[in-house]
């Protein structure tokens, strides 16, 4: 008789990864005043690009309960509407709205993102829990605890990001938000640690989105929802898990069935730094144009070059775009683009909207712009080249460029000078140039939805720290109620 091999059935302990993550979003505390002063920046931009969204129609017919006319008992607000749904639905209408026009907060290292996107949870759930605690006797919950919150989420997916690259396995980052939502969010509900560490095991469990959506051939509208989906899938475990539901401790590191083995071709997790509030206080703010990141200095530069080349359009040769290795690998495509969610991520379109314009809005992105012959007649004349010190400093922790360098040619042998932009106004290193436009961003995306009294309302809550951070969240979101 042949002796057969059985599978060790015996249970371990939850994998450290996952330990470190809840015992960081329970036990730390923020200590870092520029922590909460970006975070606080971060709310008001991120609810700013939500609003905005609310003009695009592909956007708002996502948005609502999804049985119209549904009725729900302490019912939590989306900002900006009339909507009042559900918790788990809130927040996939809040994510959505953040992340449709892909200008809200942006992290990049080995995987990229958008730390912001945990927010629709975030809100939703801070706005549900504040009115079951009123109408239990107990104070609702304050804007100090969303921006708390905001951190946390920040930094869980952030430092995960650093040294670890779903995309290059196929997946996208948006597992990240759905991990870093389904911490905090547990946290914010009340859950136990052991809840927890279940329901954070179950996030690890699914599936986990497939990039495709953000790449030729495929790209299209999923990538400006998939944050919504990710973030409000969070809470539904959340949820799952206070009702008792079970874990998987070893969702990491169970041989063959694990997500290691299974998703990460045999990789562990490598973590550059402990938890704490290096993210938010390095994030990236898209404050000028709602651009792929990757290319926000390479219009920066399209932008400088307008005045010098706008009245020379047919005598240009070639334009030289140096740039670095992430963004050459997501963003540089060539032939047809079928929809907006392709022309926001394409690095010859972009540049070319601000060579043609001086400006790079939403609205350039939509189909009656993109018939203008001009921009695939620039897009064919572009050469994409990397700069091996771009693609360095880009993932230098000191430094984190999103270098971008043009130069334009005419037919005549002549050229432009060289412009060169390593950090985008939205860097660290711009944060002091950065905060009055992001405030004007923030008044103006405001203006696209309340009327000036309301408007200026938010906009003096939010510009007082102090004031803003004893908020009740009930007090807040009622504000922001159309």
């Amino acid at each position: 008789m042949t002796a057969t091999q059985a599978d060790d059935n015996r249970k371990t302990g939850f994998d450290q990864e996952l330990i470190d993550i809840i015992n960081y979003v329970y036990d730390s505390k923020i200590k870092s005043q520029e922590a909460y002063q970006t975070a606080r920046l971060c709310l008001m931009d991120t609810l700013g690009c939500g609003f905005l969204a609310l003009r695009f129609p592909e956007c708002t017919k996502l948005l609502g309960p999804i049985v119209p006319g549904t009725v729900v008992p302490n019912a939590v607000r989306v900002p900006g509407t009339q909507f009042q749904l559900d918790p788990i639905q809130a927040a996939f209408n809040i994510g959505t709205m953040i992340r449709w026009l892909d200008f809200n907060d942006t992290w990049l290292a080995a995987e990229w993102g958008h730390p912001s996107d945990n927010l629709g949870g975030i809100l939703a759930t801070a706005d549900y829990v504040s009115q079951l605690n009123v109408a239990h006797g107990k104070a609702a919950l304050t804007i100090e605890d969303v921006l708390t919150a905001m951190i946390k989420a920040h930094e869980v997916q952030g430092c995960l990001a650093l040294e670890n690259s779903f995309n290059r396995v196929g997946l996208d980052h948006v597992v990240l938000v759905k991990v870093a939502s389904t911490a905090v969010i547990c946290h914010l509900l009340g859950a136990s640690k052991e809840q927890a560490l279940n329901a954070l095991s179950h996030a690890w469990l699914d599936g986990q989105s497939l990039r495709t959506y953000r790449h030729a051939p495929n790209a299209g509208s999923r990538k400006s929802w998939a944050a919504g989906d990710a973030t409000s899938r969070a809470l539904r475990l959340a949820l799952i898990a206070m009702q008792g539901e079970m874990g998987y401790p070893s969702v990491l590191t169970a041989p063959q069935w694990g997500f290691y083995d299974v998703l990460f071709k045999g990789e562990k997790f490598k973590m550059q730094r402990p938890y704490g509030n290096y993210v938010m206080e390095n994030v990236l703010f898209k404050i000028s144009f709602p651009a792929e990141f990757h290319a926000q200095t390479a219009v920066e530069c399209a932008v400088q070059l307008h005045p010098q080349i706008k009245d020379r359009l047919d005598s240009i040769e070639k334009i030289v775009l140096t740039t670095h290795e992430s963004a050459i690998r997501i963003i540089s495509k060539t032939g047809p683009l079928h929809n907006p969610a392709d022309r926001d991520h394409c690095l010859q379109y972009m540049t070319a909207i601000g060579l043609l314009f001086g400006d790079l809005r939403a609205e350039h992105y939509e189909d009656n712009v993109a018939q203008d012959p001009r921009i695939n007649m620039l897009r064919e004349k572009m050469v994409v080249v990397e700069d091996e010190r771009f693609s360095r400093e880009y993932h230098e922790p000191d430094k984190r460029s999103i270098a971008n360098a043009m130069q334009i040619h005419f037919q005549d042998g002549s050229s432009t000078e060289q412009v060169v932009v390593e950090y985008p106004i939205g860097h660290r290193r711009r944060r002091a140039e950065g905060i009055p436009v992001l405030e004007n961003k923030f008044q103006q995306n405001l203006l696209t939805r309340f009327p000036k009294a309301q408007s200026a309302n938010i906009m003096r809550k939010c510009l007082n720290h102090k004031e803003l951070l004893q908020t009740s969240v009930l007090d807040f979101v009622e504000m922001l109620v159309i």
